[in-house]
This record gives C-alpha cells, structure tokens and sequence, in this order.
C-alpha cells in the first residue's frame, strides 16, 4: 500500500517550490537585464582622449572632433573616454598672476613673446567657433579638475564635465582650482556636490588619474590632446578637421567588421523553457 503525504505536507512543498522557482526566475531576469546592459554598452567604439583642462589645443581637439561626430552616421555607436593628463604637475595655481606672465616665466621668454603666442591660439580657437579670453585665464593646477572629470565619468557626464572645465578656465577666467568653482560645474550637472566636496579636499580619485598618466607614459604619449581610436589609429595634436573624418571613418569601418552580428537560421521544435513550460 502506498502512502501519501498529508495536504498540509503537499502545501508546504508547493509553497517552497513556488518560492524557489520565484526567486530563480527573479535572479535570471536580472543576470539578463545586467548582461544586456553591458553588452550595449561594451557594442560601442571606444575614442580615448588624453586631456590637460588648460591645454589650449585639447579644446581646439574637442571642437574639432565633436564637429565630426554631429554630422558621422553611426555617432550612437561611439564611446568617448577622457583621459588625464597634467603638462605641469607641480604647479602652484596663482590666481594673481595672469596666463602670459606664467608663460614667460616657465619658458623663459619676454612678456611679448608670451601674448603672441596666446594670440596665435586664440585665433586657431576662433577658427572652430572658440572665443578664448585668455588675457582672464588663470594659472592653474589641474590635479583637482581631473578627479571631477573621474567622478563625472561614474554618472556618464564626463564629456559633458570636460567641456564645462574648459569653458571655465579659457573663456570665463574661473579658478580651476578653486573648490567652489568645480562645485558648481558639478551642481550644473545634476552630480552630488556634497560627496564630491569630501572627494576632493581628500583627494580620494587621485589614484585614477595617476593611473591614466602612467598609462600615457607606457603608450609613449608625451604631449596631448592625443586621441586614440578603437585602440588601433591614434592623432596627436589639434589636427586639421579632415585628418579625423579620416581617422574615425577607417577606426569604425575596421571596428564594424571586428563586431558583426552573427545570424542563425534556426528550425524551430518543441522546446522547454525556464519557467516550466514545455511546448
């Protein structure tokens, strides 16, 4: 005689598999949705810019790139990845000391020599639509600008924490070195100011942009801007505008065909699925 368990017995293991099968199914739709979401974002190609905030051909390079992209058919499919770099790391910022004053000093070169040379970019920005006030620029260490630019990159803003930084120091003469000057780029950004606040008296995102300065080194980058293309073609310098509709065509053309999705004509049969169903 065969005896069978009580109903409450029954109810007990249904519940429990119930439960079981719940979380199963709760779990894999959330490895799914994880999976697709850094498929998407890992389906892109990827420029990386080296960058010194008061480099005055990183903004011209910027201009000049985004010009490309606003008019490149698959711009949805580019990454942009901003990297630091520091012309001057021992910098002491000055903030009663104009930019052609520095200049001549760090060189070593007249008073004059020093405005013809901002002269000569100011009109090289003019040329992409930039109107630098660099007469109002002031000397400046990056060090704190670039930890912004890191924090940023964690809410995907830091293109948009670069742009603001230039604007900053080449057009409206702010201190980029100055807390309350990067917190209010960043309040502008929607990011948390209070959070960063503590970032940034703390220096705590100084190892990220160190490790992007070292990995400059290692690629033998000693001067930027410096864009490097799905890691293959890279332009050094503000270049003219053709060599990086060039540049970008020939890294997405080669990127494509390293991507291509694979289709599979599938014959279709009785199949069972996770949640249960055999159909």
């Amino acid at each position: 005689m065969i005896s069978f368990p009580n109903s409450k017995y029954l109810l007990l293991i249904g519940t429990l598999f119930f439960h079981l099968n719940f979380f199963a199914q709760k779990k894999l739709k959330s490895s799914q949705q994880k999976f697709q979401k850094q498929n998407t974002m890992e389906n892109k190609m990827k420029i990386e810019v080296w960058s010194d905030v008061v480099c005055p051909f990183c903004y011209i390079g910027k201009r000049k790139l985004d010009l490309i992209l606003q008019n490149f058919e698959h711009k949805n499919k580019i990454q942009i990845e901003w990297k630091s770099f520091q012309l001057d790391p021992e910098m002491i910022t000055q903030p009663n000391k104009n930019i052609n004053q520095y200049l001549s000093e760090r060189k070593g070169i007249p008073l004059k020599k020093a405005q013809e040379l901002n002269e000569y970019v100011s009109n090289m920005a003019k040329e992409v639509g930039l109107h630098y006030n660099l007469d109002k620029a002031i000397p400046a260490n990056t060090l704190k600008a670039h930890q912004l630019i890191h924090y940023a990159k964690k809410f995907g803003k830091q293109t948009e924490a670069e742009e603001l930084l230039f604007q900053s120091y080449f057009i409206d003469g702010k201190n980029i070195d100055d807390i309350n000057t990067l917190l209010e780029v960043a309040k502008s950004l929607g990011l948390n100011t209070n959070e960063l606040k503590d970032i940034l008296e703390n220096n705590k995102l100084v190892n990220e942009v160190q490790q992007d300065i070292y990995e400059a080194k290692q690629l033998g980058i000693s001067g930027v801007p410096f864009f490097l293309f799905n890691d293959k073609y890279a332009i050094s310098g503000a270049q003219d505008i053709k060599v990086f509709s060039h540049t970008l065509d020939k890294a997405y053309k080669d990127w494509e065909k390293e991507n291509q999705s694979t289709t599979i004509e599938t014959i279709k049969g009785k199949v069972c699925t996770p949640d249960g169903e055999c159909k």
